[in-house]
Formats: structure tokens, C-alpha cells, sequence
């Protein structure tokens, strides 16, 4: 097994090449983990269709694959079981010699793939207002892709495609001016969601003041430096809150990261005279339109996408246009990846297939969008404060600080305020995002403090435990010949290790369907089978060189733990 191969790879490659060996070029030799102890370590599955395929009875098939499968050195039983399928149980000694491997590498044994350059759009607040829980699965699910394919070698570009243009800001530079004559404006912008409804009642209320925001509009667009300089201003104060929630939830947007709408302003006129001249947007009602075929109503009609509209105004759409061309003729981007709620699922299916005929990204550029469905609260519906508002990302990551210091306080009473607060803050911010993360990103989620606060089951705090258990054993025996061979004779010790080589395929998988979910589920079953493993192989009872080879397990534990974990942006702790 060479080291540019996860350990998934290096066995679909023997199985694949003893699919070859009786004439099944064509046989899908998938192999995947055992369902079941019994069942040994992975399943080459297969047969079945290539047996039918063949007209041949499965099992006589599987035999002969068996005969052509090279796995010596590598497993210790290769059976065959049922109408057709090959049990591999993997050799204690090759799983030794690959953790050992592990061991001694920073990378834990994860091989790099090809390198690629991916743009990463995420997070995207509307710097009109305070962030809210609308965001918090778009931050840390790009968050936790950018860390995870950051660690497999690609060159990633974060891009934070703030909303920082259109009328609203006029309408909010109008009022700043007017709520200055009177208040102190930083005490005005202490609360952009109190401020943004402020201005929107203005607007509503007063003819007048609404014709003064229109005129900022048009003079924020003209560039006018007065109002170009309260805009800016506003953008500062709202970045300041966004950048606080950042810091609370570890999240490493930063402001070189920042590309917002108004970066692609002047690019627009230029999008849409390119999409005339190809012959792709033509004149409807005044404004400008691209009907796509591909994209046709109940009526057979042709979806339009409109690039601009009747009086002169652009639209979102035409900004991401413009952006997908500057991520791919400027950023060089082969991979770009947009994580945004799955209910825009239409209009990047029409962004990208514009795009594709426009020229601004050819096939070899993958434009992907990671949707991801909405956060519930306990009724099944949207998550709502109790009087039916927005709830403030900042305000819950507090609350869950707040009832995690209350948790640890009754664990731990005795420990100094000051560190069960710092446990508070690791435990109740990693808590809300590992419930979020380890869902499946499709799927819709119930939010529940109870469940996600909870020291057992597939929880944050649970990892983080496991985490501090390890650690603990490891300050516990001192020192230890960390060099010593390790020894697989218990099942529990050989599962532990065969755990610790998946994480490469893992995080591949990760990568490859951009879902932390998969995260998730390995670090979970890391943890269950690595307290099995505590509670059957005694550590620091034992002596000698079992001693040193179960305490390396350990220690490859602990590192897979916390890596896995700050994968996914969450802290470990060295004392809960």
C-alpha cells in the first residue's frame, strides 16, 4: 500500500485488478466497511452483478475472484459469504505497520490528493442588518469545507459575498445622515436590526425622506464621496458585529476574505452588452433577458433570467455572473463552491448553465452549490424567539455559553470560575455546531438545548470528552518509548486501529460530496470504539511493551480527535 492511497483505495485498486483477472473489466468492485463485525472489515460487493451479467452462478464467481484476489500480507481471512459476497478481515499486523505509519506523520497518514484551487462562497451576511440563525449553517458548514479540503493540500480562496449594495443603503445612508442630527450615531448603530427597521419605517412613513433615500441611491452609485463615505462607515459598524460572531464561533473569515456585491458593480454593464453580443440576452418589456430552454414551465415556456431590469437596475443575478466569470478568469478557480440555503437550488441551476453558454466557465471548472435545508425549532417550525422575531446569531451562541457554564458548574463545582467558563465557551459554542454539522446539510433540523448540550451520544460534548479522556491517560503515564512496536492481539485494539486508517477516506468523502456530516459519523464511532477498546485492553495496568504500544493508540487517538474536530472548527479541551 503506497502512501499516495487511503486505505479504501488501495483495496478497491487489488479488487478491482481481480475483477480484471477473470474477464470482468466492466464489474463494479465496490468495497465498502462491513456492516457488521462478523461480516470482518470491508466487503468486496459486485458479484451479484457481474454473475448476471455473465449468466454464472454467483458464489462460483466470487471463488474465482478470490483465487485471482491479491491480499497477502494485507488480510488475515478473506471469505465468502451469502449468495456471492467477499469478507476481508485485514491482517492485525499491516494494520499495526499503517497506524505506526500514522503515528509519525503531521497528516495522521492522509495521503494528498491532486491539488486544486476552489473558491469557497460562504456566509454571505446582509450587512444591512445584524446576523441571525439564517446564517449560522452557511458560516460553519463553508467554514468546515474550507478547513477539511485545506488539510487535504488544495489552495482554497474564502469569499465572503456580502450584501453591501442596492437601495436599501440609500435608504439607511439617508436616515444615518438624519439620526446624527440628533443622537450619537454609534449609539444609533449599536442595534442594525433596531436601526434597519427605524429607516424602513421612515420610509414608509414619509414621501419625502423616501425621494431623499432614491437620491442617495443614485448618488452612492454615481460614486459620490460624501455618501460613498457614510456608506463605507455603515459597512464598518456592520462588519464590526459580524466579526465579533465570527470570533465566537472560531470561524476564520477575515477581511481580505470580503468580496461584496458593490465589488462587481462596475462589471455589470459590461455582462450584459457580452450576453447581447453572443445572442444571449434580448430585449423583453424593457428589460433584458436570457430565456433558457433548458428550464421550461408547466406551459413549455422557456424560464427567463432576467440581467436587467426595465429601469436600468441590476439584480443579483447578474452580480453572480459577474462574479463566476472574476473566481474563474481572475481567481483561477477549477472548483468553485456556493453554500447557500437549498431553496436558491433554481437559480444556480440557472446560474451555472448561463454561465457554461455564456464562456465564463468551461467544463473543467466544477461550479457546485452546497444548499442546505433550515434550522426548526421544537413546533416544527422556522426558529423563532418566543415573540415570533429573528433570533440573533449573537444572543443564542450567548445563551449557549450561558447553559453549558451551567452544565459544567454542576459537574465540576470545584473547579476556579474562570475555567468553567472557558469550558462553557468551548462546550456551548462547539455544542450548537456540531448539531448543526452532523446532520445530513440537506435536511431540515430540529434545534433542541437539550440534545445538543448532552454529555452522551453523538454530540459535541461528548467528542470533546472523549478527547479530554485520552489526553488524560496520556498525562497520566508519563513517559513512554513512543517508538515501540504497536501489537494488535486484542479485536478491540485491532477495530480502534482499522477506525484510525479511515480518517483519510473520511475526509475525502467529505470533500468529494461536500457534507461534514460524514465528519461527524467517524469521529462518533471513533469515540464508542475507542472507549471499548479502554474498558477491554487495560493501558496503564499494563506493562512493558504493551504498555508503550496501547498508549500509541491512544495518542493517535487524542490527535485524530482534535484534528477531526477542529476540522469542524470546534475546540478541545485538556480538563472538563
Amino acid at each position: 500500500m503506497t502512501q499516495e492511497q487511503t486505505l479504501h483505495q488501495f483495496l478497491d485498486t487489488r479488487v478491482t485488478a481481480a475483477f480484471a483477472a477473470i474477464g470482468c473489466t466492466d464489474a463494479p468492485a465496490l468495497i465498502t466497511p462491513a456492516a457488521r463485525p462478523e461480516f470482518g472489515d470491508y466487503q468486496a460487493n459486485g458479484v451479484m452483478g457481474a454473475a448476471k451479467a455473465r449468466k454464472q452462478n454467483p458464489r462460483e464467481l466470487a471463488q474465482q475472484l478470490v483465487t485471482k484476489l491479491d491480499l497477502s500480507g494485507i488480510a488475515s481471512k478473506v471469505e465468502i459469504a451469502g449468495p456471492g459476497f467477499i469478507n476481508i478481515t485485514l491482517d492485525p499486523a499491516f494494520l499495526a505497520r499503517r497506524a505506526a505509519a500514522a503515528l509519525v506523520q503531521e497528516s495522521l497518514g492522509v495521503p494528498y490528493p491532486s491539488a486544486q484551487r476552489v473558491v469557497i462562497d460562504y456566509s454571505s451576511p446582509n450587512l444591512a442588518k445584524e446576523m441571525h440563525v439564517g446564517h449560522l449553517r452557511s458560516t460553519i458548514i463553508g467554514d468546515a469545507l474550507v478547513r477539511v479540503l485545506r488539510f487535504l493540500g488544495h489552495e482554497v480562496i474564502a469569499q465572503n459575498h456580502i450584501g453591501d449594495w442596492g437601495t436599501q443603503f440609500g435608504m439607511l445612508t439617508a436616515f444615518l445622515v438624519e439620526v446624527e442630527k440628533g443622537v450619537d450615531a454609534d449609539m444609533a448603530l449599536g442595534d442594525l436590526e433596531d436601526f434597519y427597521r427605524r429607516a424602513k419605517q421612515r420610509m414608509d412613513d414619509d414621501p419625502a425622506f423616501a425621494n431623499t433615500a432614491r437620491e442617495y441611491v443614485v448618488k452612492l452609485q454615481g460614486g459620490d464621496a460624501q455618501v460613498n463615505a457614510l456608506w463605507r462607515r455603515f459597512l464598518e459598524v456592520s462588519m464590526h458585529h459580524c466579526e465579533a460572531v465570527y470570533k465566537t464561533l472560531g470561524v476564520g473569515l477575515t477581511r481580505a476574505d470580503l468580496r461584496g456585491e458593490s465589488a462587481y458593480n462596475a462589471a455589470l454593464p459590461g455582462i450584459v452588452a457580452d450576453l447581447q453580443a453572443k445572442g444571449l440576452a434580448v430585449t423583453s418589456e424593457g428589460a433584458q433577458v436570457v430565456f433558457l430552454d433548458e428550464f421550461k414551465n408547466k406551459d413549455g415556456e422557456a424560464q427567463a433570467y432576467i440581467v436587467r431590469k426595465q429601469d436600468g437596475g441590476y439584480l443579483y443575478a447578474t452580480t453572480d455572473l459577474a462574479a463566476v466569470r472574476y473566481r474563474v478568469d481572475t481567481l483561477k478557480a477549477k472548483r468553485v463552491l456556493y453554500v447557500v440555503d437549498q431553496r436558491q437550488g433554481l437559480h444556480f441551476q440557472q446560474l451555472f448553465t448561463l454561465s457554461r453558454k455564456a464562456g465564463y466557465a468551461d467544463d473543467s471548472v466544477a461550479l457546485e452549490h452546497v444548499g442546505f435545508g433550515v434550522m426548526l425549532g421544537e413546533d416544527n417550525k422556522p426558529f423563532k424567539t418566543r415573540s415570533g422575531g429573528t433570533v440573533k446569531l449573537a444572543e443564542l451562541l450567548e445563551e449557549a455559553v450561558e447553559r453549558a457554564f451551567v452544565l459544567v458548574s454542576e459537574k465540576n463545582p470545584e473547579l476556579a470560575e474562570e475555567t468553567r467558563w472557558e469550558i462553557a465557551r468551548a462546550v456551548g459554542v462547539g455544542a450548537v455546531k456540531y448539531a448543526d454539522l452532523s446532520k445530513n446539510r440537506t435536511s431540515d433540523y430540529v434545534f433542541s438545548w437539550a440534545s445538543m448540550l448532552a454529555f452522551d451520544g453523538n454530540t459535541a460534548p461528548y467528542l470533546q470528552y472523549a478527547y479530554t479522556r485520552a489526553a488524560k491517560v496520556l498525562r497520566d503515564a508519563g513517559e513512554f518509548d513512543a517508538n515501540a512496536s504497536l501489537q494488535l492481539h486484542e479485536r478491540a485494539e485491532q477495530v480502534l486501529a482499522l477506525q484510525l486508517l479511515r480518517f483519510a477516506d473520511t475526509l475525502n468523502l467529505v470533500a468529494r460530496d461536500t457534507a461534514p456530516h460524514h465528519l461527524c459519523a467517524y469521529l462518533f464511532e471513533l469515540a464508542v470504539v475507542f472507549s471499548r477498546f479502554y474498558e477491554n485492553c487495560p493501558v496503564l495496568k499494563s506493562e512493558g511493551a504493551l504498555r508503550a504500544s496501547r498508549l500509541q493508540l491512544c495518542s493517535l487517538t487524542a490527535r485524530t480527535l482534535k484534528t477531526g474536530l477542529g476540522l469542524l472548527g470546534i475546540s478541545t479541551l485538556e480538563v472538563m
